[in-house]
């Protein structure tokens, strides 16, 4: 009869014994090697009739092997049952040079193997309802009006002028690598590009004032653009690297534009919001403002989520097995780690598993989980919204059977969606744990707070 014990190696890391009888053992491996006999072939010799002294030979000792550590495996799981260990990971077997398996001579066997304990541990924060802060951006009018503008000029149409005239205009040009007298080398691409004059280099600017279409320029981008400016006009629009300063363009200015921004009309209400009724300029600007703020309030809401899980990771005191979690990445995992590596990847690794294990248990205390009916429906949900459906209009939808069906096969889009929602629901009750403020804001100000990671690292 195996015995299993028990025995401290360090913080939360402890040592397993199995200690295996030959009985434990030696009946399972005869009755392999007989099944073996009964399957076996072998050139030379018919199906079941190869004689039992040669299959020990040939297959005896790997047999044998896996039958051994087979029972020992099961003792461990066994024991951990029993003892209900709530461990990291696997066991590692701990390398021990004194055990040599020999089925000639079938002995008592040990083996040892390492494990790491998840330890028990108290939330400081939530115990403490910890002081948080959510912010309400307030929408200005300034924001509003740049808002509108923006739609306006992204609905509005370019409208061809006869030359270069104002820094608004917009310029489509092909550029050409050529000689000082403007002759294009064979072989090399155009470049075609369109740019705001304002944005061109300032020498290159002044240049284009003035001209029409078909008008050229020959330039080398060092003579016409500051240091600063440089780098970017090499990047874009002329795609070439620090070697093309020097290299001579030849500029074709193939179009004039001017971006006349949209009228505010029925016909921009309904190009920028489908399928919902806006009666005039003051509903229109009512309903930029709500999508403003809701974008708002995601950004904050985002905020204050990485607040509450900075301030748990980093305030929530965790003893970790350090030495056999360290052990187990190099050894455990899919590919062998350098101990460098490790030491590199450790940090990270810490604080994923700080929030795996906080969050954990705070899912577990709080009853919090995620049905296969609410995946669903919030896959189909969000495919809908993006026809511009809600969520009942699946009568709209015939071909969305089709989809779902199509769905349940995609495991990496139904799992990152249930980890979204399992998340989502944590972070809502967590909300509520917590003594929170709100607290209006300027986006410029809000936009300058520190965020939540750096400012949890001063502290600590």
């Amino acid at each position: 009869m195996a015995t299993v014990t028990r025995a401290p190696i360090g913080t939360l890391h402890d040592k397993i014994t199995v200690k295996l009888a030959k009985e434990d053992y030696f009946p399972s491996f005869e009755t392999k090697l007989k099944q073996q006999a009964k399957t076996a072939n072998i050139p030379g010799f018919r199906k079941g009739m190869v004689p039992a002294g040669m299959l020990r030979k040939m297959y005896g000792q790997s047999l044998f092997n896996d039958e051994v550590i087979k029972a020992a495996g099961k003792s461990l799981e066994d024991y951990l049952k029993k003892e209900r260990l709530a461990i990291f990971a696997q066991p590692m077997i701990l390398a021990d040079a004194g055990t040599r398996l020999d089925m000639n001579q079938p002995a008592d066997i040990d083996f040892h193997f390492e494990v790491g304990l998840k330890p028990e541990f108290e939330i400081p924060a939530i115990k403490e309802k910890a002081h948080l802060t959510r912010y309400k951006i307030a929408v200005s009018d300034k924001m509003m009006d740049d808002e509108i503008e923006r739609i306006t000029r992204r609905y509005g149409k370019v409208e061809s002028q006869e030359a270069v005239t104002q820094n608004e205009d917009l310029i489509y040009a092909a550029y050409e690598p050529c000689d000082a007298e403007g002759n294009v080398t064979e072989d090399e691409k155009k470049i075609e590009d369109t740019q705001v004059l304002d944005k061109m280099p300032a020498k290159l600017k002044e240049m284009v004032m003035g001209k029409k279409p078909e008008d050229t320029l020959v330039f080398r981008p060092a003579d016409m653009c500051t240091a600063e400016e440089l780098s970017g006009f090499l990047k874009d629009p002329l795609k070439a690297g620090e070697e093309a300063a020097e290299q001579y363009y030849k500029l074709t200015i193939t179009r004039v534009g001017l971006l006349v921004p949209h009228e505010l009309n029925a016909e921009l209400y309904t190009q920028v919001y489908q399928n919902v009724e806006i009666k005039d300029e003051a509903d229109f600007r009512e309903k930029v403002k709500a999508e403003l703020g809701k974008e708002f309030e995601r950004i904050t809401g985002e905020r204050l989520q990485n607040e509450i899980y900075e301030l748990l990771v980093h305030n929530t005191p965790i003893h970790l097995p350090v030495a056999f979690l360290k052990r187990w990445m190099m050894e455990g995992g899919e590919t062998k780690k350098s101990a460098e590596e490790v030491e590199h990847e450790f940090g990270s690794f810490d604080h994923q598993l700080r929030w795996q294990l906080i969050s954990d248990k705070l899912m577990m205390e709080n009853g919090i989980s995620v049905s296969e009916e609410e995946v669903n429906r919030d896959v189909k949900t969000r495919v809908l919204a993006y026809f511009g459906l809600g969520p009942d209009d699946d009568d709209k939808a015939p071909w969305m059977e089709g989809y779902m069906s199509k769905i349940a096969k995609d495991e990496k889009m139904l799992d990152e969606t249930y980890r979204r929602l399992l998340y989502g629901k944590l972070f809502t009750t967590l909300e509520t744990k917590f003594n929170v403020e709100e607290k209006e804001i300027e986006e410029e100000d809000f936009f300058k707070l520190e965020d939540a990671h750096a400012a949890h690292h001063h502290h600590h």
